[in-house]
């Protein structure tokens, strides 16, 4: 049986998978290597770049026009600042794979003594040389995990393709690709023996194209659910394919890390007669984000570069200040994966995302909060919102200043520290939806509570005070009012924090009754 696969390139007859030629426009590739260009492609981590170089260099050596060779380079990578031991590693993965996928011994023969004569600034360049000299076809190379590499290794490497470049195709290849997480013009490559930063585009400025490969549409992602109910009769309710969709915005790795989670991981659906439901998908995302996949670790590693929190930040705040995020920085972090901009708008890239980030910018601050959650639970089985937060609002007051100071992320310091209050407390048995994003001016909490005589849901929204309190109370009560009836549910509270310093706690901490178009909300200042 095929499964669906979060873990190395994707093989068609083991995985559920999509033509992986289909993915990005063959064409236009196809053109740029007859054109002789030197270009980039680049996409986040597990999106099916891998498996889309190794379909390309099949489809390349079919046509016959050319002889394409495929190379992962990250070998190098542990070098770090050692060109000598890096480049010894890309030379040897390079001979290896035209050994075993064009069938020659050449790059294998010559590699060693020309390191050895060479030296590593300049023996990628003599082989490549030799290697196009003596080969009756042009060369297509496809270098992948190019950013992978470190410092000087990094800086060896592009500077002696640019250097073979006016060579080409008689004494160089005809065209290279450079694949990785991030365009060459992000590359800011710190240099030992330069002393100095150097960016990719100066050190590679002969690329002409770069490309990216996005993720599943929704079509893709429905045709890839629908590989398994054809093979196997298991089912998925509308309402739970849709969910994969809305969850990960058709994200590679999370649609199948989501999909394998609900069919071969939860036990009970191994049952194939089990109709997959859209609860059970939930269940699913939040085992995926508990468990801290490697994918999910990866992405919060990026959390903490300077880079990544400029625009991060404002958009967990739900800031109205588009100015203060750099374009470069912007496209930086769109290029991670993180964020995505359809519409103009700037946004977390998808709901699971969404939830990681705060989860995990709190996951310390969460285990630090000595609340139970038995204290908050009623008799009935049903959270007492109330309780909590007057709670928090105790809490804030006594410890905000030092808690947000914690943070690397200070400008949403309110909004986190309340999330990892309200995570504490609902990890026991429910779950926390969030909704923001930049120019929002607020922040959006579901929390959903089953308890023995259904499912409690809550809205707790979140306001920064600015400027006069009665017009943040009114847009506030007005916004309020809307999530609850988008979430179908008659429990609303309002939180307001006012940061100004100079101001008495007295006068910030307050709870009382509010109504908007005769719905009943609950106003909390802190």
């Amino acid at each position: 049986m095929r499964f669906f696969n979060t873990a190395g390139p994707v093989r068609s007859e083991d995985h559920y998978c999509l033509p992986p030629l289909t993915r990005w426009d063959l064409e236009e590739i196809l053109l740029l290597i007859d054109q002789k260009k030197y270009f980039v492609l680049h996409a986040p981590r597990q999106t099916g770049k891998t498996t889309c170089l190794l379909a390309l260099m099949d489809k390349v050596n079919q046509q016959g026009k050319y002889r394409c060779l495929y190379v992962n380079v990250e070998g190098g990578q542990s070098a770090r600042e050692n060109v000598r031991r890096g480049m010894q590693a890309i030379l040897s993965e390079m001979a290896s794979m035209a050994r075993d996928f064009l069938g020659e011994g050449f790059v294998e023969d010559i590699w060693p003594e020309i390191l050895k004569k060479n030296g590593a600034h300049a023996a990628l360049n003599e082989i490549l040389t030799r290697w196009t000299q003596v080969s009756p076809k042009p060369l297509v190379l496809l270098i992948d995990e190019i950013d992978s590499l470190i410092g000087d290794t990094l800086i060896a490497v592009l500077r002696q393709l640019r250097a073979g470049y006016f060579k080409r195709p008689a004494s160089f290849p005809q065209s290279i690709l450079l694949c990785g997480v991030r365009d060459v013009r992000d590359y800011r490559i710190h240099s030992e023996k330069e002393r100095t930063i150097i960016t990719g585009g100066s050190a590679f400025n002969v690329k002409a194209e770069s490309l990216r490969l996005g993720d599943f549409s929704h079509t893709e992602v429905e045709t890839l659910l629908n590989q398994h109910t054809e093979e196997t009769g298991q089912v998925f309710e509308k309402a739970a394919r849709f969910l994969v969709w809305e969850l990960t915005h058709g994200q590679p790795w999370l649609v199948n890390a989501l999909a394998y989670e609900v069919c071969f991981k939860m036990k009970a659906n191994r049952d194939r007669t089990e109709t997959i439901t859209a609860e059970m998908v939930v269940q699913a995302k939040e085992q995926l984000i508990l468990r801290r996949e490697t994918h999910i670790d990866q992405l919060v590693d990026k959390l903490s570069e300077e880079r990544v929190r400029q625009v991060i930040e404002p958009i967990l705040a739900g800031m109205d200040d588009p100015n203060r995020i750099a374009t470069d920085d912007v496209q930086y972090v769109r290029d991670l994966g993180l964020i995505q901009t359809d519409e103009g708008q700037l946004n977390i890239a998808n709901q699971i995302y969404q939830e990681i980030i705060p989860r995990e910018l709190t996951f310390s601050t969460q285990l630090t909060i000595t609340h139970q959650p038995a204290w908050y639970i009623q008799t009935d089985g049903r959270l007492d919102i109330d309780k909590l937060l007057s709670a928090f609002q105790q809490f804030f007051r006594e410890h905000s200043e030092s808690w947000i100071q914690r943070f690397d992320y200070k400008e949403a310091g309110p909004q986190l520290l309340m999330q990892a209050f309200l995570q504490r407390i609902v990890n026991s048995g429910g779950r926390v939806e969030r909704e923001y994003g930049l120019g929002r001016r607020r922040t959006d909490l579901l929390v959903i509570w089953p308890y023995p005589g259904g499912v409690q849901k809550s809205v707790i929204e979140l306001k920064i005070r600015y400027g006069a309190f009665e017009k943040t109370l009114e847009e506030g009560l007005s916004q309020t009012r809307a999530y609850m009836d988008s979430c179908d549910t008659e429990e609303g509270h309002l939180v307001i924090f006012d940061r100004d310093a100079d101001k008495a706690w007295a006068e910030k901490v307050f709870r009382r009754s509010a109504s908007h178009q005769g719905t009943a909300i609950t106003v909390w200042g802190m």
